[in-house]
């Protein structure tokens, strides 16, 4: 794993212990945890978006005008 052994696993350990605290490792875990698992949906998902309107479908602006029109 990146050439890197236990003892040098166990000293990056307690260096970021002694700078984040141990009440804010879980909090950081979970965040890491959340970002991973969003990169990974992001990179499964479709590269692009379809942004073309579907057929019928009315712009909000002129559904909220038709309404405005019928209650008067």
């Amino acid at each position: 794993m990146f050439g890197l052994g236990m003892q040098e696993l166990v000293i990056i350990l307690i260096i970021i212990l002694v700078l984040f605290g141990a009440k804010r490792l879980p909090e950081l875990a979970s965040g890491m945890g959340k970002a991973i698992k969003n990169f990974k949906k992001a990179s499964t998902e479709l590269d692009e978006i379809d942004v073309t309107p579907k057929k019928g479908a009315e712009p909000d602006s002129e559904k909220g005008a038709e309404e405005k029109g019928k209650g008067a």
